[in-house]
């Protein structure tokens, strides 16, 4: 069933989405339920907009999941608005970092903004009032979000660098020892950034949301595009006709040794219907089948995901 989220300023749950999207579930559960696809493991925003409000349809819009690297969304927004602000200092080494952050999905990248916006740098042991004061730094990549006053940022935790093995030092600390303080987003606040970043509500200039734009923006035509690690073949991205424009960021991640971290696999999509209505889709999933014994998946939830958002 629809989930709604009370007190959202930005969509309506009509009855035709909400009419499209639980034929959809339902559809999707047949069709991929055989794959791994699990009712628990599954959430879904769909956004049409409209010359009003963006029309929504959510399942468990609600779910609190780790991420991967769909929080690099929010570090490109946030690094943005610190350059516009004069709090960072814009240089070639931070553009190549914000581009590589997004394309390749690049954490060495993603983690040295992180450095720079938070003022902090990681893994060796601090003392106590130092490691208090370094907390309370990297807590900024939160605090810039809930000044926002986003209902849907509750509960959401983006302090955590992206890491490829195991955390050590301060950032093992920091994570917690059960991994408690992990990064933690769901699939509406995601589905809410993308729809802002196009309605120009964040706190960012019209320049510097055309330069967040114009980074998500994946160019599907060239050798790029069949690339794995441009994440978009086998993620819903790769499902969507080839000749609408299409801005994404996926994210994907094995086992790690923890099972609620382990078998994710994300896409948050702005595209186009043919008519040219912007359609925003964010998939999130957990299972190992999905995530690593037969990849396509995503990319035919994708396609099946905007054939019925479409046809309204």
């Amino acid at each position: 069933m629809t989930q709604s989220h009370s007190a959202n300023p930005i969509w309506t749950v009509t009855p035709r989405m909400e009419a499209m999207g639980d034929a959809l579930i339902e559809e999707l559960m047949d069709v991929f339920g055989q794959h791994g696809l699990q009712r628990d493991t599954l959430g879904l925003v769909v956004l049409r907009d409209t010359s009003q409000r963006p029309e929504a349809f959510l399942y468990r819009g609600d779910w609190h999941c780790y991420p991967c690297s769909v929080v690099k969304v929010f570090h490109l927004v946030h690094a943005v608005a610190q350059l516009e602000a004069g709090l960072l200092t814009p240089h070639a080494e931070l553009d190549r970092a914000l581009r590589d952050m997004i394309m390749w999905s690049s954490n060495m990248a993603t983690n040295y903004v992180i450095d720079l916006m938070t003022g902090t740098t990681g893994d060796t042991l601090l003392a106590e009032a130092e490691m208090a004061e370094w907390r309370q730094k990297r807590e900024g990549l939160n605090d810039f979000f809930r000044k926002l006053g986003w209902a849907e940022f509750d509960g959401a935790n983006i302090n955590q660098k992206l890491m490829d093995d195991l955390r050590y030092g301060r950032e093992a600390i920091f994570a917690g020892p059960e991994n408690e303080n992990r990064n933690c987003l769901t699939p509406a606040v995601s589905a809410r950034l993308m729809a802002e970043i196009f309605n120009g509500s964040l706190p960012v200039s019209d320049v510097g949301l055309k330069r967040v734009q114009d980074t998500l923006f994946r160019d599907r035509s060239g050798p790029l595009g069949a690339d794995p690690l441009f994440q978009v073949v086998n993620y819903a991205t790769g499902g969507l006709p080839a000749d609408l424009p299409v801005w994404s960021k996926a994210g994907r991640l094995g086992w790690t040794g923890d099972p609620r971290i382990c078998w994710h696999k994300h896409d948050l999509v702005r595209t186009l219907g043919r008519d040219g209505t912007p359609i925003i889709i964010s998939l999130m999933t957990q299972g190992k089948q999905i995530c690593e014994d037969r990849p396509e998946t995503l990319r035919e939830m994708g396609k099946l995901i905007w054939q019925r958002a479409e046809a309204l």
